[in-house]
């Protein structure tokens, strides 16, 4: 079954599960005792700790591993506030950030600093100078993803680097979807990273803190990973994150080039095969195996499980999924259509046949989940005045509401407008989507006694 969700997780790489066996046996020891096991204990810990500083282009001194990712960001962002905070308490992020670090930003809010965030252009990417015009005399620390794990735009990590060190502000950076493909360029400051991103065990994060940056760790502390991780090391783990990070930055070079062609493939050919649907992201700028697209009139958990059914593990930003009713924040931020949304991240080692079977696969698929949200008869359409029809999709789901908009927008003349009336929230999102995607002209919102009324104005 191919597995195409490899931003979410990548299975575990060969050499992570040969050192994680070899090093169950002599990492088990608490490495800060002086016997015999502990200092074998150490000296893998050690030896990981100089390893992963290597790939990650810092001083083993400045590296801790955490309990994950997300705990990585969490005390990243809150001991670089925290050691800051006679500078200030603003923050900036970007609004396409993991929410990891929204969570972080929205936490520091509660507790009474404030937080500006930049947004970012179509492509899902932000201008260093946005980041310039949000940085004050108070800023105690700037926050930006190297690549975002949705569509995959690589952000301009340096040139932010830049403007924030001119202002004396470090910048966090969430490494976590870029770290296996090469290190972060630019003079961040601090830095953070998940190993089952890269083909390591779920379960280890690092945490890089440059030399000089004030940090304060929050939180009970002990002896351990200088006091910034708190809790016994799982040494085997950490051997097997460091063991694939450096295998798969020895196949980085030749695996980036095919998966590149791969979601090249898959970019060109989606539009093409399957009518009315946007690839969202940098077509240039982005991460080797990942690709996004959102189809109009398409439910993203039908269509999910029906790609599933099809042997295609894939994943989903669109707001039609089971866990939650709005359209993913990097979507709204960008400003693209958000039904119907497929994420496709290649894990290495992709085979060529199954991208194929895919491209096969898709166009039907995606045709049946159509005609079954088509079956049922659309809202009524009641004219209002000469040249305003009006549309009840109040209660109704994405993507009816753009479903029942496009039935009847072949009946309105040229310089018509249709007023869609909705209480779905992403309605707010898929519809001006659908203008820019349709060449019509998306007139604004304006308020309804229930719900939103968004005007259309058909222009060709």
């Amino acid at each position: 079954m191919p597995y195409f969700d490899a931003a979410s997780a990548v299975p575990l790489h060969p050499v992570a599960r040969q050192a994680l066996l070899a090093s169950l046996d002599e990492g088990w020891a608490d490495p800060t005792r002086l016997h015999r096991e502990g200092r074998r204990a150490r000296m893998l810990l050690d030896a990981a700790r100089e390893a992963a500083a290597e790939a990650v282009g810092c001083r083993p001194g400045e590296i801790v591993f955490t309990s994950s990712g997300t705990r990585a960001v969490h005390t990243g962002v809150a001991g670089a506030l925290a050691g800051r905070r006679r500078v200030g308490h603003h923050l900036i992020v970007s609004t396409v950030e993991h929410s990891s670090v929204l969570h972080s930003a929205d936490s520091f809010e509660v507790e009474g600093g404030t937080v500006d965030r930049v947004p970012v252009d179509r492509t899902g990417a932000v201008d260093p100078s946005g980041y310039a015009a949000a940085l004050r005399p108070d800023t105690a620390l700037a926050c930006l993803q190297s690549a975002n794990h949705e569509v995959g735009t690589v952000q301009p990590v340096a040139e932010v680097a830049a403007v924030c060190r001119a202002a004396g502000v470090p910048l966090f950076v969430d490494a976590a979807q870029s770290l296996g493909w090469g290190p972060v360029e630019g003079d961040w400051s601090l830095l953070a990273g998940s190993a089952h991103k890269w083909g390591g065990p779920s379960g280890v994060g690092l945490l890089v803190v440059r030399k000089g940056v004030r940090f304060a760790a929050q939180g009970p502390v002990d002896e351990r990973e200088s006091g910034r991780a708190a809790g016994f090391e799982n040494i085997p783990a950490i051997v097997a994150a460091v063991a694939s990070l450096r295998a798969v930055r020895i196949e980085a070079a030749e695996e980036t080039v095919r998966l590149r062609e791969l979601t090249a493939r898959i970019r060109a050919e989606v539009p093409r095969l399957v009518p009315d649907v946007e690839v969202v992201g940098d077509a240039g700028r982005r991460l080797p195996g990942i690709v996004t697209f959102s189809c109009l009139y398409v439910g993203g958990e039908a269509l999910l499980h029906e790609l599933d059914r099809e042997g295609f593990s894939v994943s989903s930003g669109s707001s039609c999924t089971s866990s939650t009713l709005t359209p993913s924040h990097v979507l709204k931020a960008m400003g693209v259509l958000s039904e119907g949304n497929v994420r496709v991240s290649l894990p290495p080692g992709t085979a060529e046949a199954d991208v194929a079977r895919f491209l096969q696969v898709l166009p039907r698929v995606v045709a049946g989940v159509r005609e079954k949200l088509g079956a049922p008869a659309p809202a009524p359409a009641v004219t209002v005045a000469d040249d305003v029809i009006a549309v009840d999709a109040l209660g109704k789901r994405c993507p009816v509401p753009v479903i029942e908009l496009a039935k009847i927008f072949g009946d309105v003349p040229v310089g018509g407008t249709v007023r869609v009336l909705s209480d779905d929230e992403a309605a707010r999102l898929d519809i001006p989507a659908w203008c820019e995607m349709r060449g019509q002209e998306y007139v604004g919102e304006e308020p309804a006694p229930r719900g939103t009324a968004y005007l259309v104005r058909r222009v060709s």
